[in-house]
């Protein structure tokens, strides 16, 4: 226990893939008590899944030992930071064992912690047996389930370092989660302190996506480039409260301000009222940001109340093939000639699956990158005209044999097509790659029983119980606002990035984009054209339900949740953009209507 020490916890990867610069800067610079790493998303799990099924000391963030912890083991240790990750993947031990490898060829005493337990692929059965369905959908067990894993919370990572560890190593733990836990550890918060574990959760939702806090990603880039080649990575300041400050490394790049902490703690939250979390529900409708020095943005007012009875499940199973196809197109009439090959190639290859009794495709989909293919109907009149696009043809299948001769095909009629066309990217037949597909579910808390080791050495651990549960909460629209008075007679239009910033990114199926005003004045008049309706017919290429707004006044802000967007998810979609990361950035280009004194003032 540290009474009333501030907890300093930096953030140092937002993906597998992460720079190794992260954690190496925030080491030498973050004067930290605590590094965390958070690598697992929806399509890393399928990856890490399929690199098990080849060898089986595999399905692990390799770049964690091998890139993060290896170089930096002995500054570490020097240090005294402790480390906290989910880097196991759907292999723990061998992620830790890897790990001990490091240690002991550097003469280092590591106390290596693993929790385990959200691994439930040995359970697919029976859980098929008891009717599990799809959590949004409905929708029934599909056959050929590879994996199965439990989004656990924070309270065994913390029962890890009470018990002297100074790695902890997860699986498929909720992304925050690695934040969270180490400040149960520190300030003894317990499984009824719903504020304080909601105020954690949110210090780590800002930390899980590394840079993307201090100005990366940023509606504002212009204001951040010069420090793109250095950029600083987050850290969290905790207190034993609940609230907490968001910093980064003195002398990096970046930015550390409202709009863009703003930015990240709208990324994928759904409802803010209903944030779930296995701890806890988070609310973030009323939270704070308050700029107090240059890089120093205070957080407070997060509140929480009691969890779910249940955790959040996310499985994979084999659903067919994929392949993508695309070539560069340029000359006269491009993006018509774009088309045309498209549609040729794909009625060639139909003929062909015919007379082979293959059957059709499962699904197709043709993108004209360089003539505004993700804006849709949105696209300006300029579109049209590009003379060098890229035709990318994406394809899915049931049989791998329809897609090796889909494969040949498109290099095949490379004289008896298109004109203007040469390759894009490497030379060679699109490459036929699986379909790993995702099944979300919940299941009773009960059933899960997470286990701790220390060095391979099991710990006695019964997982807290709070008081009570919570229903699963439904989410719910934001109440009507009432119009504005215009404060001039001449009302104008101009693009909503000049008044807000924007993010956005996927939750399966779902898209979230978060909105935040750039002044308090602003959001009157953001509301009243970025309506629910406005943001579906704006959105309508892809929204196939609907549209939800939900309102965070704390920020000056608003998310909208569209829902049935992204073509079954990030795993297995074919649009261009599957994981939603764009939207925000075609939304910031809505007109909103202002009065005309407002526009002026805006420049």
């Amino acid at each position: 226990m540290t009474g009333s020490k501030a907890i300093r916890i930096g953030g140092a990867s937002g993906y597998w893939g992460d720079s190794q610069e992260a954690p190496r800067q925030l080491v030498m610079k973050g004067d930290l008590d605590y590094l965390v790493f958070d690598y697992l998303a929806e399509v890393t799990m399928s990856i890490l899944v399929r690199a098990k099924e080849k060898s089986p000391d595999q399905g692990y963030a390799r770049d964690f030992v091998d890139l993060a912890m290896k170089p930096l083991l002995h500054e570490i240790k020097s240090r005294g930071i402790k480390v906290v990750a989910n880097a196991g993947g759907v292999n723990v031990a061998a992620c830790a064992a890897a790990l001990a490898r490091v240690a002991e060829d550097a003469g280092i005493d590591l106390k290596i912690g693993t929790v385990d337990g959200d691994n439930l692929a040995d359970k697919i059965e029976d859980l098929r047996k008891d009717g599990t369905v799809e959590m949004f959908s409905g929708a029934p067990m599909p056959e050929g389930m590879i994996s199965a894993n439990a989004y656990l919370g924070a309270f065994p990572i913390a029962a890890a370092l009470d018990n002297g560890a100074d790695v902890v190593i997860t699986g498929r733990c909720v992304d925050s989660a690695v934040t969270l836990g180490p400040l149960i550890h520190e300030f003894g918060w317990t499984v009824d302190d719903y504020d304080k574990l909601a105020a954690g959760s949110l210090a780590g939702h800002i930390l899980e996506c590394g840079a993307q806090a201090t100005g990366g990603n940023f509606t504002d880039w212009q204001d951040v480039v010069g420090g793109w080649d250095d950029m600083g990575y987050p850290i969290a300041v905790c207190r034993s409260d609940g609230t907490f400050a968001v910093t980064k490394p003195q002398g990096t790049g970046g930015v550390v301000s409202r709009l863009s902490v703003g930015e990240q703690i709208l990324y994928e939250i759904g409802d803010p009222a209903a944030y779930i979390m296995p701890d806890v529900i988070c609310d973030f409708s009323h939270v704070t940001l308050t700029e107090t020095k240059k890089d120093w943005l205070e957080v407070a007012n997060v509140k929480g109340r009691a969890p779910t009875a249940t955790y959040k499940v996310s499985g994979t199973y084999k659903d067919g093939f994929r392949a993508t196809a695309t070539t560069v197109i340029t000359g006269f009439d491009a993006v018509a000639k774009g088309k045309a090959f498209a549609d040729a190639l794909l009625k060639r290859t139909r003929r062909l699956f015919t007379e082979r009794n293959l059957g059709d495709y499962r699904d197709t989909a043709v993108h004209i990158i360089g003539a505004q293919t993700l804006w849709g109907d949105n696209a300006d009149e300029h579109a049209a005209l590009s003379r060098e696009i890229v035709t990318q043809i994406d394809v899915r299948h049931d049989e791998k044999a329809a897609l090796e001769l889909f494969s040949k095909e498109t290099t095949g009629v490379g004289l008896s097509m298109t004109t203007g066309r040469c390759s894009a990217g490497a030379a060679g037949r699109p490459k036929i790659t699986p379909v790993v597909a995702q099944f979300a579910f919940q299941i009773d808390k009960a059933r899960i029983k997470p286990k701790i080791y220390i060095n391979n050495k099991p710990v006695k651990f019964k997982i807290p119980v709070p008081a009570s549960y919570s229903e699963f909460p439904k989410p719910r629209h934001a109440v009507a606002d009432t119009r504005p008075s215009a404060t001039s007679d001449v009302m104008t239009e101009v693009p909503l990035i000049k008044l807000a910033a924007a993010r956005s990114g996927d939750k399966g199926n779902n898209a979230n984009v978060g909105v935040l005003a750039r002044k308090p004045e602003y959001m009157p008049w953001i509301k009243q054209s970025a309506t629910e309706e406005a943001v579906k017919k704006y959105f309508g290429h892809v929204v196939e339900g609907e549209v939800m707004r939900f309102d965070l006044p704390g920020m000056d802000a608003v998310n909208f949740l569209l829902t049935d967007c992204l073509g079954g998810g990030g795993t297995s979609t074919l649009h261009l953009d599957n994981l939603a990361k764009t939207y925000a950035q075609q939304l910031l280009a809505l007109p909103v209507k202002i009065p005309g004194d407002l526009a002026e003032s805006l420049g």
